[in-house]
């Protein structure tokens, strides 16, 4: 038994060692390597491939569908302006190029008023009106990943007080943000005195600014900032050519600067917002000038309310500029969506052009109506001003707006 094992061994040794086996297994090794030409392949064995390189990418709207969804859009964001035209008027760039989009956009903002003093509505105490308050025309540029952007905005609106070349001139800047929650922005831009100053005039509440706005803020001016935003905290700081409407070359600088707190920023919205801030405005242009403000603005659900303080040694803004009158105002704004297109709100405005000179205070009872028919992109606006005025006759003004941004 012991030597059929033996022999049995030997046998298994000498095969496996043969050079048959070794070309057997040599054989299948070659099977397992082995290299087909291309030319030899079943291509139907991979439809994945055939399906993805023959996949139709999607057709374009045409431009009567775009207008067709214009017309069914339904918007109830406020804070922000509504384009309607937006996918007609916007070029979006292949994959591989560093731009995503670039857009065109026009805004028009005019109203149609009645204004009689406290005589009564005689004929010799009553004067009809009719203003455009603003006419933009834009073009936008976003590169991918939101990495920046650029705008040229031409301001079209007639008004008297300059010529139309110091008028026309707008938004003109570049910006960046690379950095994280930071936005770097060079060129000619709105800077933000204050809470309502900031605003672009196609997110305003009323027909009118607040008087402390219309006087010190709202001018655009060309210099270079950086904004920082957070959960609990937004900045803004820049440095300006004091010059406004292209007026003058440098005639001095000008640093402008603003501060918001949000005590319910990391609350999901549960309590509402809360933003409480305050802003500077110092410079140089002829003499030292100095604005500084506070404001406070709470939104919940359908309901909103904010008041902003402001005082001035000097200023320069849309009243144009004036270093020596000691100017301050405040005023308090209320506002509740009656229902998800319609807004009614009231505001109280008080200000003093010169606080050296006694009984000269201004004051507007304001109330009103929005009708948001496509969000910010068209708007019935309505407002009702009781003019009280310590140095001339009282007055009262009603006014029906139409807002409407392409």
């Amino acid at each position: 038994m012991n030597m059929k094992k033996k022999i049995l061994l030997a046998l298994i040794a000498i095969l496996l060692t043969s050079p048959a086996w070794a070309k057997v297994k040599e054989q299948k090794l070659e099977e397992v390597v082995l290299d087909v030409p291309q030319e030899e392949m079943n291509v139907e064995e991979v439809p994945q491939a055939i399906s993805v390189t023959e996949e139709k990418a999607p057709q374009e709207k045409s431009l009567k569908e775009k207008l067709q969804d214009v017309y069914h859009l339904e918007v109830y964001k406020y804070d922000k302006p509504t384009y309607l035209l937006q996918d007609v008027l916007t070029h979006k760039f292949d994959e591989d190029s560093v731009w995503d989009r670039t857009q065109f956009w026009g805004g028009y903002n005019g109203d149609i008023g009645l204004q009689f003093n406290e005589g009564g509505m005689h004929r010799e105490h009553t004067t009809n009106h009719y203003d455009i308050n603003t006419i933009n025309v834009g073009y936008d540029g976003f590169l991918k990943n939101n990495n920046g952007d650029f705008r040229i905005m031409f301001n079209f609106s007639p008004l008297s007080e300059r010529n139309w070349v110091e008028n026309l001139f707008a938004d003109m800047y570049i910006a960046t943000n690379k950095i994280p929650h930071h936005r770097i922005l060079v060129g000619n831009s709105r800077p933000p005195v204050g809470l309502e100053g900031a605003y672009g005039p196609f997110v305003l509440p009323f027909l009118a600014r607040s008087q402390i706005s219309r006087n010190f803020g709202t001018v655009r001016k060309l210099g270079a900032k950086v904004a920082g935003t957070y959960s609990l905290m937004d900045y803004d700081f820049g440095v300006y050519s004091s010059d406004t409407y292209f007026q003058e070359f440098f005639p001095g600088a000008e640093f402008i600067g603003r501060v918001d707190l949000k005590p319910l920023g990391k609350t999901d919205g549960r309590y509402g917002k809360l933003l409480v801030g305050g802003s500077m405005d110092a410079g140089h242009r002829d003499n030292n000038f100095c604005v500084v403000g506070a404001h406070v603005q709470y939104e919940y659900k359908r309901f909103m309310a904010n008041f902003e303080w402001a005082q001035a040694n000097g200023y320069n803004g849309t009243a144009g500029y004036s270093t020596d009158k000691h100017a301050s105002g405040f005023y308090a704004t209320v506002a509740y969506m009656l229902t998800k297109k319609l807004q009614i709100l009231a505001r109280y405005d008080e200000f003093d052009p010169n606080r050296e000179i006694a009984n000269n205070n201004k004051r507007e009872y304001s109330v009103g109506l929005n009708y948001f028919v496509k969000g910010q992109g068209l708007k019935f606006i309505l407002n009702y001003v009781f003019c009280q005025n310590d140095a001339t006759k009282d007055s009262h003004r009603i006014m029906l707006g139409t807002q409407l941004l392409i």
